[in-house]
């Protein structure tokens, strides 16, 4: 029913949810750059900046043409095997991860600051509770508070640039010249490439917006690409500039890596800014807290529905939200934190590789969507060199802060690795359970040998026990056979418009290879009987006899191939519309894959 469906998120909430995230790494990068780049520091978030608008086109581009939640998995999911977007997906949820627990610690050591009496693990725990009970209870209802931290958040850096300005020419400027005569560490070209690399997490949060376009308002989410690179190009270079006319750059370095903007409050008016700044850092770190449970949310739900991950997660609150999920995160999240005891400079060197990788993984995607589905309709498009470009410069990115971080490599992949097991296994359920049927089969010969043994010997007893251990067998291996049946009668769709026997052949290759289902439905949707393709159902007869495992059935359906079709023949053979599959449109599709409700390309 209509009152059922979801609200949409208008611009504003849609830009606070994800610029909370991305705006709050003014609090910290630009003492990073600092500290990297010297006086070289603004340049570099400049570098930054344009990396960034660079990204937009591209971004715009792929959700443009598929916008569905998931962002680089989405795009690679769309244009490349599900294992492989699963891979980006993987490092999506390790970023978010990262970021949950780096923000709501931070928020927690500025809080800290102001109250020291403040236990920051147990206060870490309780902000990553809240910010799952405000997610569960709907994503409209947390936009509300994250517009409330982005605006005042907005407003507090607005007020410290201005203060901080009319202080500059107040006092004088004698400290920036004196930053600006100090030679850059390492010389100039070490600084412009390690501070770069180092403010490239300046643009964290840049992805999320991606992970949940399906709930925002048509035409939106290009309007929060903007609104982000805005942000970070005022924010970011303006807050190292004025770092640089302020403090001088060794007590940036050696006393303030923490709370920069904080000083730099206290120094431009007095401990009154100094507190509001903390305030505004505790808020707004809290709300890239919130971003990292939306953004997360919207991707894992998304795997789930494409059966990479286990169908409970999709189990829902009153408030329609997949509870499961949300809960996950917190569990984990709150792990991840126990495990290192606050100590979270490993986890930074996760967020940084994992999220730079997934910027990279989507400039791939950009690149396979201009190749393998290059007539799909979309608003934007981005230059081969604007692609090309953005790709070099964070893969420039991940090998500075590989460099940086080569200790905490090896911390990174301990967290890659599992994440990608999980996965892997449930890519891998339908192999695993056979061969787990198939040794229970082994087991149960065997069982009946022992006791044909014991009844040939008339021991009573170990016939007994030898019947107790088949009965348990049996018991198991109705169970693998029973769950094995239906992950493989999950019927799949293909809606053709064509008989080349290439590319019903190909469609084979990619269900075997992809999914787990033993049935498949080729649908050719007409108007007029004539529009059916004359050596369809011979064709499809043929594949029939070379897939054997595969039940293929054709059916001609007559009516429009529209949105309303789509979900008419959802419901009526109890098929969710993300198993349905077309190939990439040629230009005689008059729906945008948008109205679709999730059907995915696969040829």
């Amino acid at each position: 029913m209509e009152d059922h469906k979801p609200k949409l998120l208008g611009q504003l909430a849609s830009t606070a949810i994800c610029g909370n995230d991305i705006t709050s790494s003014c609090l910290y990068v630009s003492a990073l750059a600092i500290g990297y780049a010297g006086r070289w520091a603004p340049v570099c978030l400049l570098f930054v900046a344009a990396t960034l608008y660079l990204f937009r086109s591209i971004y715009a581009e792929v959700v443009g043409a598929m916008p569905l939640n998931g962002g680089a998995y989405n795009a690679l999911l769309n244009t490349t095997s599900k294992y492989r977007a699963s891979i980006a997906a993987c490092l999506t949820i390790l970023s978010y991860m990262a970021t949950a627990v780096i923000s709501s610690n931070e928020a927690m050591h500025y809080l800290h600051s102001l109250w020291h009496g403040l236990p920051i693990i147990p206060a870490t725990i309780g902000l990553l509770a809240v910010f799952m009970l405000l997610t569960i209870s709907g994503i409209t209802e947390s936009a509300v508070v994250a517009i409330g931290i982005f605006l005042f958040h907005l407003f507090s850096m607005g007020l410290l640039l201005i203060l901080g300005t009319i202080a500059v020419f107040t006092v004088g400027t004698e400290v920036l010249w004196q930053n600006l005569s100090t030679p850059a560490p390492g010389g100039v070209a070490a600084a412009l490439f390690f501070g770069f690399s180092a403010a490239m997490l300046g643009i964290s949060g840049f992805e999320s917006s991606a992970n949940f376009v399906e709930e925002q308002k048509e035409g939106v989410f290009p309007k929060t690409l903007r609104n982000m690179w805005i942000a970070v190009a005022v924010l970011n270079p303006g807050m190292a500039l004025l770092a640089l006319a302020l403090i001088p750059t060794p007590e940036v370095q050696s006393l303030y890596q923490e709370t920069l903007l904080s000083q730099m409050g206290t120094l431009s008016s007095g401990s009154w800014l100094g507190t509001l700044i903390g305030i505004d850092a505790v808020l707004v770190l809290s709300g890239a807290t919130l971003t990292s449970y939306v953004g997360v949310t919207g991707l894992v739900k998304r795997m789930t529905l494409d059966r990479c991950l286990p169908s409970i997660l999709l189990k829902e609150s009153r408030f329609r939200t997949p509870w499961p999920i949300i809960v996950g995160f917190f569990v984990l999240s709150v792990s991840v934190l126990l495990i290192t005891k606050g100590e979270l400079a490993s986890l930074a060197a996760v967020y940084t590789i994992s999220f730079l990788l997934v910027m990279a993984l989507f400039a791939v995607g950009n690149l396979l969507l201009k190749i393998k589905r290059s007539q799909l309709p979309r608003p934007t498009r981005a230059s081969y060199l604007t692609v090309l470009m953005a790709l070099v410069a964070v893969l420039v990115a991940t090998f500075g802060n590989a460099r940086l971080n080569q200790a905490y490599l090896i911390v990174f992949l301990e967290y890659l690795i599992p994440t990608v097991l999980v996965v892997t296994l449930m890519l891998m359920r339908q192999p695993i359970l056979q061969l787990g049927v198939f040794l229970l089969d082994e087991a149960r010969r065997g069982v009946r040998k022992e006791r044909r043994t014991a009844e040939a010997v008339d021991s009573s007893v170990k016939v007994a026990w030898w019947a107790r251990i088949g009965r348990s067998i049996n018991r198991w291996e109705e169970r693998l056979r029973g769950t094995l049946a239906r992950i493989q009668t999950q019927p799949f769709v293909f809606f053709t418009r064509g008989d080349n026997l290439e590319n019903l052949n190909r469609v084979m290759l990619y269900i075997r290879e992809n999914e787990h289902t033993n049935r498949v439905k080729f649908v050719s949707v007409y108007q007029e009987e004539n529009e059916v393709p004359p050596r369809l159902a011979e064709h499809l007869a043929f594949l029939d006899e070379v897939y054997p495992e595969i039940d293929i059935e054709f059916l001609a359906v007559q009516g429009e191939f529209c949105p309303d079709l789509i979900d008419s023949l959802s419901r009526q053979w109890g098929i969710p519309t993300n198993l349905m599959f077309i190939g990439s449109p040629s230009g005689h599709l008059q729906y945008r894959l948008a109205d679709l409700h999730g059907v995915r390309m696969i040829i």
